[in-house]
């Protein structure tokens, strides 16, 4: 049995966290700084309560969510429960990748990032068009 090359490797945890890193650090500023605070974690699937909560029975159906209060929303007589957080869901993103075929991983994943950080920023579909192309 031969070893496997990395092209023929399943993007691991770390990576995907690394890919999202990545499009956070390339950000248009105002947004750029901002983003750095939304705490990042990366799972292989959303919890079961995550999924129950969202009426939703297919783990597949969901690859990023966004879990916190809009900063168009918030107020400084708020309380912070916790930080707000962006999920990323390894295996329904590697599934959508495959199933897509003509995007790389790393525009999959950046697009998920931007698409949950447009929740965090209430941004309107034209600011998040301007910051992710494939929003067009």
């Amino acid at each position: 049995m031969t070893n496997p090359t990395p092209d023929s490797i399943a993007p691991s945890l770390e990576l995907i966290e690394s890919l999202a890193r990545e499009a956070i650090a390339t950000l248009p500023e105002p947004w750029r700084t901002p983003a750095t605070h939304v705490v990042l974690r990366v799972e292989d699937f959303p919890p079961d309560e995550m999924l129950e909560a969202m009426d939703l029975h297919d783990p597949f159906e969901l690859t990023g969510l966004y879990e916190g209060i809009p900063l168009t929303e918030k107020s400084t007589a708020d309380q912070v429960m916790h930080p707000d957080l962006v999920w990323l869901f390894r295996r329904p993103i590697l599934d959508e990748w495959a199933e897509r075929g003509n995007v790389s991983i790393e525009e999959l994943v950046s697009h998920v990032v931007i698409h949950e950080l447009a929740h965090h920023f209430g941004w309107t579909d034209e600011e998040i068009a301007g910051v992710d192309r494939w929003w067009e």
